[in-house]
């Protein structure tokens, strides 16, 4: 083994598992934790990546319920501060990891009936015929706060990606205003550059 000590590997794989390089599985053994490079320029679900990398994605549901937008949500969708907008807070989970922490708003009318609503929003808007076609998305490197970590499963302060994403139908209309927070040691967003 190199000369090295068994408690020197130990904590060495340790400080590995700490920092999001390998992950632990049990029974298992110890792995290579692999980075996930989502393409920069396509508009994809979270479930449709993970499914194309031979992935099961998943959700754990932290809130469905319909509520009035805040200013902000209401200039973000387009709406009045009156209108209805369903308010959804998950945690995505690949192979039963978890990667995202998504707080979505859609308006009422796209999202009629949250009782059925599975782990893919953009299956659910789909299905009521309001599939984005098209949006913005906005990606900043952060750290993760000490709530975001203990969901995650990192450390407080790791590196993660907040994103900002608003999806809109053929016909212009916002569908869509999604705040995330994906892990860092996991996710890479990669933009082919074209010369101009």
């Amino acid at each position: 083994m190199a000369g090295l000590s068994r408690v020197t590997v130990r904590k060495g794989i340790q400080q590995l598992i700490d920092e999001g390089i390998v992950v632990r599985r049990q029974g298992s053994g110890t792995f290579v934790a692999p980075r996930i490079e989502a393409r920069g320029a396509r508009l994809t679900s979270f479930s449709d990546d993970a499914r194309s990398r031979g992935d099961v994605a998943s959700v754990v549901w932290i809130y469905k319920s319909y509520a009035q937008p805040t200013d902000e949500e209401a200039a973000a969708l387009d709406v009045a501060a009156d209108a209805r907008v369903a308010r959804l807070g998950r945690v995505r989970l690949s192979d039963g990891d978890p990667l995202a922490i998504e707080h979505a708003v859609v308006p009422a009318e796209f999202m009629p009936d949250l009782d059925h609503l599975q782990d893919s929003l953009y299956a659910a808007l789909d299905a009521h015929g309001f599939r984005p076609v098209g949006g913005t998305q906005r990606v900043r490197a952060s750290l993760a706060t000490a709530t975001e970590a203990g969901i995650l499963s990192i450390e407080q302060h790791s590196e993660v990606l907040r994103i900002e994403r608003r999806t809109r139908l053929a016909n212009g209309r916002i569908v869509e205003f999604t705040r995330s927070v994906y892990r860092g040691d996991r996710y890479e967003f990669v933009t082919e550059l074209n010369e101009g």
